[in-house]
């Protein structure tokens, strides 16, 4: 007897297969990183692979954090690279994409690093505004201000240059990347200096709050207040641009990319720099080193012992000696 297999029928309807596909596809939402392989390039854009239903688009804007003109500068036909998901599906349920984001991303992330590390970067200057200087920093834009600009050429002059930069503000959230040329060059110069040490120096600038001094290409300011323990109601009366002086550094601030200088500290006795500049000059470094003695003093936390007298031109004041070491001393200790 010969036995009979009936079969039975399955049905499959396209609704099954599409819930079918639905099972096994990929969520895409904007945010997300994603490998993607280019499938097409046009003329504006390119079409990506990356496995949703229909392929997803990155236009040429978006291809990277600087300007590009052709879509091929970045992308190659089959190439395989991490795309950041920009929108969600449009109508066509096409999804777009961004390298630049990701490019933004990690560029700020590079900033933060090289801040924290206080590192000095150097950086192309491509335009220049009322305000200051324009750079890029990994990709981004980033901003030098009018004051800290260091340089003896006018800021126009700027564009093209190759300048050292420190940051001073990394601020992704503002979109905010500020940097000082003046602080870089401040601190490469501060290794070879130190506080009590004298230098020569032009006077580049005056203000009624004191005089900025050129000391070897970077620039210190020599406040109203530590330019004579004589009174000085402004700092034109006291010198004119391109004066050379000698100046004694008081404090160097890397941090902020600030040189703070001293004629006070340097008069051998009140007022002279308004009455006999040639004799502080004379006088310039050992007071530096009566300076210098008495802050070693104060950080050993011993009494400082003045030297019997600093200046000892005076052959006609003997009968005021002691009054004039004392005069002499209360030079240092202001």
């Amino acid at each position: 007897m010969v036995s009979q297999t009936s079969t039975a029928t399955i049905g499959f309807t396209l609704e099954d297969f599409a819930a079918l596909l639905d099972k096994y596809d990929y969520h895409f939402s904007p945010g997300d990183i994603v490998a993607g392989t280019v499938f097409s390039m046009e003329s504006r854009g390119a079409l990506i692979d990356i496995g949703a239903k229909t392929a997803a688009y990155i236009p040429i804007q978006e291809m990277s954090i600087n300007r590009v003109d052709d879509p091929e500068e970045v992308l190659q036909p089959n190439e395989t690279r991490e795309f950041f998901i920009l929108t969600d599906e449009n109508e066509d349920g096409q999804l777009t994409l961004s390298i630049r984001r990701i490019e933004y991303m990690r560029a700020w992330e590079r900033v933060r690093q090289l801040q924290a590390e206080d590192a000095t970067v150097r950086s192309n200057v491509f335009a220049t505004n009322r305000g200051g200087a324009l750079v890029r920093i990994e990709g981004l834009r980033g901003f030098i201000p009018g004051s800290h600009i260091s340089a003896r050429e006018a800021k126009e002059d700027l564009v093209g240059e190759d300048l050292p930069l420190k940051f001073l503000e990394v601020d992704e959230e503002r979109n905010r990347l500020v940097l000082s040329h003046r602080r870089a060059l401040v601190e490469r110069k501060m290794n070879g200096l130190e506080v009590a040490q004298v230098v020569v120096g032009s006077v580049r600038g005056i203000k009624p709050y004191g005089a900025f001094i050129d000391i070897g290409g970077v620039s210190g300011l020599l406040h109203i207040s530590e330019i004579s323990h004589d009174h000085i109601d402004t700092p034109h009366s006291v010198f004119n641009v391109n004066d050379e002086i000698k100046v004694m550094i008081i404090d160097l601030d890397a941090e902020r990319g600030r040189i703070s200088l001293s004629t006070k500290q340097l008069e051998p006795e009140p007022g002279a720099m308004l009455k006999d500049r040639d004799l502080v000059n004379e006088k310039a470094d050992e007071m530096a080193e009566i300076f210098r003695q008495k802050r070693l003093a104060e950080a050993q936390g011993i009494p400082y012992e003045p030297p019997a007298s600093v200046d000892d031109t005076d052959a006609n004041d003997n009968d005021n000696d002691e009054e004039d070491e004392s005069l002499a001393v209360s030079a240092v200790d202001e």
